[in-house]
């Protein structure tokens, strides 16, 4: 498929998405009284999914209203980014959130091996690591390690903690080098893609992180060589040019797609 062709097929989508991302509904809600349906019907209301997903990470109270009105949202996921997928379980798992993690499994959600790290199922974890060799090494959500759901579960995960300190890989992100604040300001900028629209790099809480037309923010992790990948996603690439020391293009490699952003003055 063509990058024109890509793009023409994303634009509604995307559009819908900036919208809601600003703070302004694409869709009213998953009541439509004018007779219209929301975008991507009869695929569920992504902001439901977005929001179902995001309350995971702490609001038990939120996850049990909108589970209890829309059953379905249980195995609710959203990509954050350049396909940084995430479920409404593995968002509680990593966090730690036991509680969440036991509503959603309770009323249908499909449970994985992070699940069972963070909630202390040694047996669990112990089968599937048997069963498939190296799975341990398989990121969870933003490439956060399987040792690190464990560690999460606290006191009850304690036993699955010691026993993925013997499994080779179960500590390990994605291979990234150090790149301090200072160094980061060569990259920071906003820069203009050649359809229109364009895009924003700059320094937050001491990381580099992007974020499209002034939303979307997604922090990036440095490989060497002027080249980033954003979180959870180390396929994807950032590949800066430098010029009189700052950036002055940054390609964007996604698969078949491929983008570059020229700063602007």
């Amino acid at each position: 498929m063509s990058t024109s062709r890509r793009v023409a097929i994303l634009t509604p989508v995307a559009a819908a998405l900036a919208a809601s991302l600003r703070g302004v509904p694409a869709w009213a809600g998953t009541r439509q009284d004018d007779g219209t349906v929301w975008p991507g019907f009869p695929q569920q209301n992504p902001e439901l999914a977005r929001d179902t997903v995001g309350a995971a990470h702490s609001d038990l109270d939120k996850v049990r209203d909108l589970t209890d009105r829309h059953p379905s949202l249980v195995n609710a996921a959203w990509d954050w980014g350049f396909g940084d997928w995430e479920t409404a379980l593995g968002a509680a798992s990593h966090t730690g959130r036991r509680e969440i993690a036991e509503l959603l499994i309770a009323r249908g959600a499909r449970i994985d091996l992070f699940a069972a790290a963070m909630l202390g199922r040694l047996e669990a974890v112990r089968a599937l690591i048997e069963a498939q060799p190296g799975i341990a090494r398989t990121p969870g959500p933003h490439g956060i390690p399987l040792l690190a759901h464990a560690r999460a579960g606290k006191d009850a995960a304690a036993a699955v903690v010691e026993y993925l300190l013997t499994v080779p890989g179960s500590g390990e992100g994605p291979k990234t080098e150090p790149l301090d604040a200072t160094a980061m300001t060569r990259y920071a900028g906003e820069f203009s893609l050649p359809g229109g629209g364009g895009f924003a790099i700059g320094v937050d809480r001491e990381r580099l992180a992007f974020s499209f037309d002034g939303h979307g923010k997604r922090f990036l992790n440095y490989v060497g060589a002027d080249e980033f990948f954003p979180v959870g996603v180390p396929s994807v690439r950032f590949r800066f040019t430098i010029q009189e020391a700052r950036a002055d293009t940054v390609e964007i490699r996604d698969h078949d797609l491929r983008v570059i952003g020229t700063r602007r003055d």
